[in-house]
């Protein structure tokens, strides 16, 4: 069911734990459907210099949680916020189709987190980035 790269994530994730100099705190999911995702930032020079998470969900998350992170870990924002669903799952080396959707969390855990950032920075996004990330999310 799961790939050897999801397994792998899930018993040894990487970046697991809270950043206590976090700049950005990102929380999404919801406790109806299980999986509940914090993704804590630190970024430093327009670069996340470092990046853990805390996920309450099943193995999926954990292990969507951990790549994510290992994706955008050292990354500038923009190359951050390009990081999709897609590219989370693939380099698990694909997820079950009922599990698509720990990818999808993991995406916008980061853009929520870097959302923070802007917001308590008081920075508008759309200068550095060029595009409203907020609404472009993939969604899958």
């Amino acid at each position: 069911m799961y790939s050897e790269k999801v397994m792998e994530h899930f018993t040894n994730p990487r970046n697991v734990g809270e950043l206590g100099d976090a700049n950005g705190i990102g929380e999404v999911g919801n406790s109806k459907c299980g999986d509940i995702m914090r993704i804590y930032v630190k970024i430093e020079d327009d670069f996340i210099s470092d990046i853990r998470f805390k996920t309450f969900g099943c193995g999926a998350a954990v292990a969507t949680s951990s790549m994510a992170t290992e994706l955008v870990k050292g990354k500038s924002i923009q190359e951050a916020l390009s990081i999709t669903n897609k590219a989370v799952a693939d380099a698990l080396d694909g997820l079950p189709a009922e599990k698509l959707h720990c990818s999808v969390l993991a995406e916008q855990g980061i853009k929520a987190a870097i959302q923070d950032y802007f917001d308590k920075k008081g920075i508008d996004p759309l200068p550095i980035i060029g595009c409203d990330f907020r609404c472009s999310s993939s969604g899958e």
